[in-house]
């Protein structure tokens, strides 16, 4: 019996292995058939090889709103170089950066296949296996998709090019057929943007920060990116140490070497409206790629309006537009500036300016890219717009501009002053701090942030939503002009939220349309709310800190914005037909404060006018639409009531409302007391004169350096004339006048009664 146990035990044991075996030959069968039906089939449609095709690409055509060209992009003007012109080194750092083993292989390194796949497979990366001659082969005959169709036929037709060319011939393509960025074909050229020299001049380190700039042109680029080209360079400086291109202390010293720009634009690529090209760019380049973009010529229709850009370059082309001028150690013209204007009815960025000059080392995009604190800008968006909107507030809401103090914060106002109890009309006319930090304050920091995420700022501000400073545009992250002109489009839009839009068609180069942009629209606020808003820009424009930006009997909405030092001062303001930020400020230090006088008021809505006179001449003189729901009503400008019976007329003002939040309650904060003249107290029973007077009672009191101080009702009682002395008698006579202790049967002094308590009249 044990002998057939074990018999037994055997046969399901070799059973076993023959399951597994059969179940390998199954799988290895399967796999095969399927990698080569794979193979067949991209075989089946594989580009046939031709040395035409590699041929310059076809550039991006660039129109404006009228469909005029105004630029092309990716036109390439490349200026060839023999690979026996190109000095070792440079070779040397494009082959350690890319291919080290490009002279051994035959167009495809199985090798470099095995590793880059097991990378992928064992780390979830998408390290790349390619050789310079599949990089070749993929630039001039296929699509940059990853898919292993494309990259079966990329080892075909990497084998073809290997089979036609020589190494060097091959290698020589290569460095002239590839994007450098900015707008740099090929090698020399890249070396002319880059460094301003031939490739002959390049150093080990310039040799090897070209050779990085492959990987990802826009983003290595040391113009738009400068720490992760420098990070970049030095990797490849290490490779060429690592594969014995150069010694140890050659990669060293050249890692310690900081990267010197060229800071000319070469003449063949400079092109009119440069930041509003640069941004359409951009936008190209995210949504299809740097290839698409730069090799299939493109036809883009903008919404670039050359008379407003025109006017726009002018005002910042003016010195006298900015204040203090001068050159920081960077060459670069300070303080910057940025704007956007754009239609709030469409959201087509009409003229986009991104600095007060655009060269190759000064083309940084402050308009689009930079992030700044907005100051008291932010407060339409952050706080009165919610106020109204969330808890129907209105123009003629009344705070008390007093102190306040919070644990880590003691905010004040712009001028120092305080100016008691005012309505958010004048609080926005005068950019008052505290009635924007209050308003916040009903409506929460978290609701605040609610209502501009929906204006279009960006998410960013989530980080905010427990900071009550973002009232006065206290933000975490900052703010750029293009996103402050998308805000401020809402409310000249009756509230209607259109997300900013450069591009409104875009064709292949046979005319196929690609995509035909539809702009975002969010109903953002009431009507009502965006009116009132308005409403109150108009009067800040008009009487208070915008008064720059008048432009006649058009009707301008504005309001200015100048952080705490003036690191950063704004004008943001809109006609019916036209809306424009303007930001000024220095780069890289954000703490550095622009000269005494310079506000958003000035330089600010300065510029603003500049460009919104020339872009609205000849456009007929409309007014903002009011919607239905609005009505006039006449209020304590106290209280916010409605009048009461001591209200005085200099203290009745009539304002607009929402239906619906018109105060019903009646001002009883207007109350009749007599006041010692000599002491602004409350007169006691011993006042000699007393004056009859209406004052304010709040239910608090208020420092006595608060503008409207004398208008409140005294919380104290004049102690001067305490009953002690008498004017006009001598002391001795004191006691002859008044009556002796216990004694109660004189009549008591007029004015109080018989317990000396004071009546008031």
């Amino acid at each position: 019996m044990p002998e057939k146990r074990n018999r037994s035990k055997t046969r399901r044991r070799l059973n076993i292995f023959r399951l597994l075996v059969v179940l390998m030959a199954l799988a290895v069968f399967i796999g095969g058939g399927a990698a080569f039906g794979l193979v067949a089939l991209s075989l089946k449609d594989i580009p046939t090889f031709d040395v035409n095709a590699l041929q310059p690409n076809n550039a991006t055509l660039i129109y404006d709103k009228n469909g005029d060209l105004v630029a092309e992009i990716g036109l390439e003007k490349r200026i060839p170089i023999s690979i026996n012109d190109v000095p070792p080194h440079v070779k040397k750092a494009f082959l350690a950066a890319e291919d080290n083993s490009f002279y051994q292989h035959h167009g495809v390194d199985m090798r470099g296949i095995a590793r880059s796949a097991w990378l992928n497979l064992t780390t979830g990366s998408r390290v790349g296996g390619s050789t310079l001659t599949q990089q070749l082969v993929k630039n001039c005959f296929l699509t940059p998709d990853k898919q292993y169709k494309r990259k079966i036929q990329e080892v075909f037709l990497a084998v073809q090019v290997e089979r036609h060319y020589s190494k060097d011939e091959i290698f020589q393509m290569y460095l002239n057929w590839n994007y450098f960025g900015e707008g740099a074909y090929g090698i020399q050229s890249a070396a002319a943007t880059y460094f301003g020299k031939s490739v002959q001049d390049l150093s080990i380190e310039e040799a090897a920060m070209l050779a990085g700039l492959l990987q990802a042109p826009s983003y290595y680029s040391p113009y738009q990116n400068y720490d992760a080209a420098l990070q970049r360079r030095n990797i490849v400086l290490g490779l060429m140490a690592r594969f014995g291109h150069i010694t140890e202390e050659q990669a060293e010293t050249a890692k310690n070497k900081t990267i010197k720009l060229s800071d000319t634009t070469p003449a063949e690529r400079q092109y009119p409206y440069p930041y509003f090209i640069d941004y359409v760019t951009d936008q190209l380049v995210a949504k299809y790629g740097e290839v698409r973009v730069f090799r299939e010529g493109l036809k883009v229709y903008t919404t670039l309006d050359p008379k407003i850009q025109e006017a726009a370059e002018t005002a910042f082309a003016n010195p006298n537009n900015f204040p203090g001028s001068n050159r920081d150690n960077k060459d670069t013209l300070q303080p910057q500036g940025a704007a956007v204007f754009l239609d709030p009815h469409n959201g087509y960025i009409k003229a986009i300016v991104g600095g007060r000059e655009h060269t190759q080392r000064r083309q940084w995009n402050r308009a689009t890219r930079e992030r700044r604190q907005p100051g008291s800008a932010f407060k339409p968006i952050i706080a009165y717009g919610p106020a109204i909107e969330y808890l129907g507030m209105g123009p003629a809401t009344v705070f008390d501009d007093i102190p306040i103090k919070y644990p880590k914060w003691e905010p004040v106002n712009y001028d120092g002053a305080f100016r008691g109890l005012v309505t958010m009309r004048t609080a926005v006319t005068w950019s008052v701090n505290m009635p924007a930090i209050k308003a916040l304050e009903y409506v929460t920091p978290s609701r605040g942030v609610d209502f501009a995420l929906k204006l279009g700022i960006n998410n960013n501000l989530q980080d905010d939503r427990h900071n009550l400073a973002i009232a006065l545009g206290g933000l975490t992250h900052g703010v750029t002009p293009l996103e402050m002109a998308g805000a401020y489009g809402a409310f000249a839009n009756q509230g209607v939220f259109i997300e900013p839009t450069a591009i409104t068609l875009v064709k292949s180069n046979r005319d196929a349309v690609i995509e035909e942009v539809v702009p975002v629209k969010v109903r953002a606020m009431k009507a009502t709310t965006a009116y009132l808003v308005t409403d109150m820009l108009r009067t800040a424009v008009n009487q208070g800190t915008g008064t720059r930006a008048r432009m006649g009997d058009r009707p301008v909405a504005g309001k200015t914005g100048t952080t705490d030092k003036r690191e950063n001062i704004w004008f943001a303001g809109y006609t019916p037909e036209l809306v424009g930020v303007v930001w000024i400020g220095h780069d890289g230090d954000q703490k550095k404060s622009l000269p005494v006088g310079a506000y958003g008021g000035v330089y600010g809505a300065q510029i603003w006018h500049e460009v919104m006179t020339k872009a609205l001449a000849g456009v007929p003189v409309r007014n903002f639409p009011q919607p239905g729901g609005l009505i006039t009503a006449t209020v304590d400008s106290k209280s916010g009531l409605l009048p009461g019976p001591r209200t005085p007329l200099e203290h009745q003002v009539s304002d607009l409302f929402e239906k619906g939040t018109v105060p019903t309650e009646m001002d009883s904060s207007h109350v009749l007391v007599e006041i010692c003249p000599a002491t602004g107290l409350l007169a006691s029973e011993f006042c000699p004169e007393r004056i009859t007077s209406v004052r304010v009672d709040v239910g608090y009191t208020v420092p006595d350096f608060v503008k409207d101080f004398d208008l409140r009702l005294p919380s104290e009682t004049c102690d001067l004339h305490d009953g002690s002395i008498l004017p006009g008698f001598p002391p001795f006579l004191k006691d002859e006048l008044l009556p002796p202790a216990g004694d109660d049967s004189r009549e008591p002094a007029q004015g109080t009664n018989g317990n000396g308590q004071f009546i008031p009249l």
